[in-house]
């Protein structure tokens, strides 16, 4: 039985909208949602980072360009930008608390990519939620690109995962099937 509703697709195609429009959807049909999303942050048009952004709207820093000056220390990179892993789960990881309580509740979890997957207390939380049974995740991973992610491989795998591949060409068309996949999920 599907259980967990994921969209993957490349950078950039329209995922963190359609999870955003899905929420909305989903929580005027009487569903509960809470979670986290992922948005750039831009500066004078360039892309400077990312935030982490709650359902409640408070937001807080994933990631931002590497300056020079960075100190060394434990740093977490992804390609240009370093990971504020502290910021991070100081923000995401007390949403798996309570996210899971009374009935027909959908944590938003976008996305489970690298920069997130530095955090194994983020790892250990999303595995409790996958085998929770009063909760459904709709989330995003990234497509296979090098080196596969553990966590990402195996939600693929799962049989109770429904994964939508987004794509430029169906990612105004594929609303609908996206929403009725989530609502079949909480039911």
């Amino acid at each position: 039985m599907m259980k967990h509703v994921f969209l993957t697709g490349v950078p950039g195609v329209g995922k963190t909208t359609l999870v955003k429009s899905v929420c909305e959807a989903v929580v005027s049909a009487g569903v509960s949602v809470s979670g986290f999303y992922t948005e750039e942050v831009r500066e004078r048009g360039r892309r400077v980072g990312f935030d982490v952004v709650m359902l409640t709207g408070d937001r807080g820093r994933l990631s931002r360009l590497s300056s020079e000056s960075a100190a060394g220390g434990r740093e977490h990179r992804v390609g240009q930008y370093v990971v504020d892993l502290q910021s991070f789960e100081s923000l995401a990881l007390p949403l798996f608390r309570n996210m899971c309580e009374g009935s027909k509740k959908v944590f938003v979890i976008d996305e489970i990519g690298k920069m997130e997957l530095f955090s194994q207390a983020f790892i250990r939380a999303v595995r409790q939620t996958l085998d929770a049974s009063s909760c459904s995740i709709l989330g995003t991973i990234p497509v296979p690109k090098g080196k596969p992610l553990a966590l990402v491989e195996e939600v693929r795998s799962r049989q109770d995962v429904k994964i939508f591949m987004v794509t430029k060409e169906n990612r105004d068309t594929i609303f609908d099937e996206i929403v009725s996949a989530v609502q079949e999920c909480v039911k």
